[in-house]
């Protein structure tokens, strides 16, 4: 997960990697880009998980959820603006860090869900 620091809502939390995609790329390609990118590691696989509406009262933004598996170390991250830290958390930590407000944006909040229902 990244530390990351969200200037809007001037606060520090852990979020899972993600980003924008390009024009001509494919929701799949762009997580698998942005895994790289932001952690230094390569998914060997990469599954689409659900998508969301983060605020569709407001404007229309889906987002897509993916989890990477068998991860390969490739190198350091190359976007080095994206976070202060990057580190592995256990799944069986997550629940105390959403509690504590560790974790509190949206997108890794749905991501995180999907994940736990799945592996109790």
């Amino acid at each position: 997960m990244l530390w990351r620091h969200r200037f809007v809502p001037d606060r520090w939390g852990w979020e899972l990697p993600g980003g924008l995609g390009d024009a001509d790329e494919e929701p799949a390609d762009a997580a698998a880009r942005e895994l790289e990118e932001e952690t230094g590691y390569r998914a060997g696989r990469v599954e689409n998980s659900t998508s969301f509406q983060p605020m569709p009262g407001m404007v229309d933004a889906e987002h897509f959820v993916f989890v990477g598996t068998n991860p390969e170390r490739v190198g350091d991250p190359t976007d080095l603006s994206e976070a202060a830290r990057v580190e592995w958390v256990p799944l069986a930590s997550v629940s105390q860090m959403i509690d504590a407000g560790e974790i509190w944006s949206a997108g890794t909040l749905v991501a995180l869900s999907r994940v736990l229902l799945k592996n109790p």
